[in-house]
């Protein structure tokens, strides 16, 4: 369990609904609620929040959950980032959720795109329109409000770099609470997680398997060695990793069994550790942090 600002838990392991077919959507949240999942992460930009909202609805109700019990995060997209659009994006995205409240707003991303309803805006020649007049100080001191007004707990930023975060903390009135970015022993993001850790930020790291991308951490000799040695999947190793280091982590199981398995994960040696650690390749799978499209969501036309 984290904690943000000390005082709002956060279960350690949560729950990715990038997920693209809305039905499979539903029936993935169900079966992490029955495994035990109680920290979920959602996006207007996934486009299924319908679906996360229908599933937590019925799955409250179906394993007798209180909403009290979990931790439920979604994110303001890139089209959305001018202040007079952040309130009613928040709105729309807690009406999808069947929600009340939010324990946690994100910036999706910190770049600003046109606004308007298409979210993958693009020119002539197929390049991403940005939005010059707004940034991502002006967005901050809006999502601000949110938590004022006692409908969002807790605010944070996704995909951001140090110098980014470091910007945000310095001028922000309501401190960000965590920062998500893809991070596995192939991303470590050492420095962005030792700063997270000196201003009591959680590290919440999206893609600790890297995004199952072949060749990848999960066929890495080393990770594969260690499994061998302590008895566990490679994946349950990459998660043990995660977790030992001090971050907060999302997966996306889609069965039962696989949920289960996230959970089943233990204290690696530290010898196991230390060697995970010093694995030398780089390599990001998402370039989302360098021009605020998700390297891993279709674009619709």
């Amino acid at each position: 369990m984290k904690t943000i600002h000390d005082s709002i838990p956060m279960p350690l392991l949560g729950f990715g609904t990038l997920i693209a077919d809305p039905a499979l959507t539903i029936t993935a949240t169900m079966n992490a609620l029955q495994a035990g999942f109680r920290h979920f992460d959602a996006a207007e930009r996934y486009k299924n929040e319908r679906e996360v909202g229908e599933a937590l609805k019925a799955g409250l109700i179906k394993y007798g959950i209180s909403r009290e019990e979990l931790f439920v995060t979604t994110k303001l997209w890139n089209t959305n980032h001018r202040p007079d659009r952040v309130a009613a994006a928040f709105q729309a995205s807690l009406d999808r959720l069947q929600l009340d409240y939010l324990d946690l707003y994100l910036i999706h991303t910190p770049f600003a795109f046109q606004p308007g309803e298409d979210q993958d805006p693009r020119d002539e020649n197929g390049n991403v329109i940005y939005d010059k007049s707004v940034t991502l100080l002006d967005t901050w001191q809006a999502m601000e409000q949110l938590v004022d007004a006692g409908k969002c707990r807790a605010i944070g930023l996704s995909d951001v770099s140090l110098n980014e975060l470091k910007s945000i903390y310095e001028a922000a009135r309501i401190k960000p609470a965590a920062v998500q970015v893809e991070a596995h022993p192939y991303l470590p993001e050492e420095e962005l997680l030792a700063y997270c850790k000196e201003k009591n930020i959680v590290f919440l790291a999206f893609a600790p398997l890297g995004h199952g991308i072949k060749p990848g951490p999960l066929e890495d000799p080393v990770v594969l060695e260690i499994a061998e040695r302590v008895g566990k999947t490679p994946a349950q190793v990459l998660l043990a990793w995660a977790a030992q280091r001090g971050t907060a982590l999302l997966t996306t199981p889609k069965t039962v069994e696989r949920a289960r398995e996230n959970f089943d994960i233990s204290l690696l040696p530290d010898d196991a550790f230390e060697a995970i650690t010093r694995i030398q390749t780089r390599q990001r799978f998402n370039n989302v942090v360098n021009t605020g499209v998700p390297g891993f969501i279709a674009r619709r036309s």
